[in-house]
């Protein structure tokens, strides 16, 4: 408890939330961050699927780096294999999921304006979540 305390008082981020943090769909982990960009590592249950979502103030790149990613991006659904990526420009809908037998990974770079968790506007969604 005093330990939080102190990493609230230090504006360390863990003092507000782990540093993993738990989806339905599996996990991310925030890796590195500045004003304008950030870093994650994200894993996808074999089977999960994020929601169709669009940011309005930022655009992300992804990596993957383990298993294999179906990327959907507006109308285009493209599959891709480790070491391949994609572009996700600002105010696009996309979705990432997971058609595999193996947690996917993959290192997300968000860039923008805010880079805050409440920047999603949710369209579908699998696990009954709606806009936070």
């Amino acid at each position: 408890k005093e330990i939080v305390q102190k990493l609230k008082e230090d504006g360390i981020s863990e003092g507000q939330e782990h540093k993993k943090i738990f989806r339905p769909w599996g996990y991310y982990i925030s890796l590195l961050e500045e004003s304008i960009w950030k870093i994650k590592v994200i894993s996808v249950k074999p089977g999960g699927k994020l929601s169709l979502q669009m940011h309005h103030h930022r655009a992300e790149h992804w990596v993957v780096v383990k298993g294999t990613a179906k990327v959907e991006i507006d109308t285009k659904k493209i599959l891709l294999s480790e070491n391949q990526s994609c572009y996700i420009p600002l105010k696009t809908k996309h979705r990432l999921s997971n058609p595999g037998k193996i947690p996917l990974k993959i290192i997300e770079v968000q860039s923008g304006s805010y880079l805050g968790e409440d920047d999603i506007e949710r369209f579908e969604d699998n696990y009954g979540r709606s806009n936070i």
